[in-house]
């Protein structure tokens, strides 16, 4: 599917619907979220295909073709949905809607939200238990600007991951390459780790992942930066930065995010027994506060705003 002013007006529908409606809590408590149905599907092929007795060079194949099975999959459910509903009088809007539910626009504001408000409400262990729900490290090694810093660092990088990497997709081809992309993630978080059972068999949907996120992370980055309101010096630490993160992505949108609010990022942090001793992003700059956890909220916003508006831009274009 090429790009079409249809789909990119789908696109920005599906964003608003994302924006004001988010993930309604009373609907997926009666009703699976499909992304939990991709992660069943991930879980159900790691169990089949994923033996220990396997060498690691046939763990990797089997991991390799349990990818090639999730995008193939993923991509016929999207092909299977947008076909039935672009048949239909309007069908463009219910469309708009099912690609909406793939977009994490208000849930991770609210997320995000959520860990400055319990600064308020109940200090920090109240702020350490918020902020575990959105990142793997350890909470209690945490103090406030660990906090802080962990909360800011999961907004940047989600709103690449959940935000600009499925509209990417969506708007190259349409609902199988958002729900494609989808699976990607998902078996990226599930088995991509390098863990004793996973280092082999997720290889290639951990490398899958950071190529497919190479182009939306720093589009992201340039997004944030341009919502910051330090645009040439967000960009200039964007440059000079993203490379030191560990991830080839996810330094893009944390630096750009870090000279926004003129914080440091990234550094030493524990995950469970593990430490990871990074260099910070942004290092000479003051440590993150609570408040800045409500400062990356207000340039979330505008960057999914600027967001919104280049598609929209596109689409009158075409």
């Amino acid at each position: 599917m090429l790009i079409s002013s249809s789909a990119l007006w789908v696109l920005v529908g599906a964003l608003i619907v994302d924006a004001l409606i988010g993930d309604p809590a009373w609907l997926w408590r009666r009703v699976p979220h499909p992304v939990t149905w991709l992660g069943a599907l991930v879980d159900g092929l790691d169990g089949a295909l994923n033996r220990a007795t396997w060498s690691e060079g046939l763990r990797r194949g089997a991991g390799a073709l349990a990818l090639l099975l999730l995008v193939a999959i993923g991509a016929w459910i999207g092909w299977e949905i947008e076909t039935g509903l672009r048949r239909i009088p309007y069908g463009e809007i219910p469309l708009a809607i099912v690609a909406s539910v793939f977009l994490a626009q208000r849930s991770l504001y609210q997320h995000v939200g959520a860990v400055h408000a319990a600064f308020g409400t109940g200090g920090l262990t109240e702020a350490r238990r918020a902020v575990s729900q959105i990142v793997g490290r350890d909470p209690a090694s945490l103090d406030e600007s660990g906090v802080s810093r962990a909360t800011i660092e999961s907004c940047a990088e989600n709103y690449s991951d959940g935000v600009v990497a499925p509209a990417f997709w969506f708007a190259l081809f349409g609902l199988p390459g958002l729900i494609a992309y989808k699976a990607v993630n998902t078996a990226d978080s599930m088995i991509g780790h390098r863990t004793a059972r996973h280092a082999a068999f997720g290889w290639a949907s951990a490398r899958f992942d950071d190529l497919v996120n190479l182009v939306p992370a720093r589009l992201s980055g340039l997004l944030i930066a341009l919502a910051g309101g330090r645009n040439f010096a967000a960009l200039r630490t964007m440059l000079r930065d993203a490379r030191l993160h560990r991830s080839p992505n996810a330094g893009w949108p944390e630096s750009a995010m870090a000279a926004a609010l003129g914080v440091a990022l990234a550094g030493p942090r524990r995950y469970g027994e593990r430490v990871v001793s990074d260099p910070f992003i942004n290092a000479g700059a003051r440590a993150a506060r609570p408040d800045d956890i409500r400062r990356s909220l207000r340039v979330l916003i505008v960057a999914c705003v600027l967001h919104a508006v280049i598609y929209a831009a596109l689409a009158l274009a075409l």
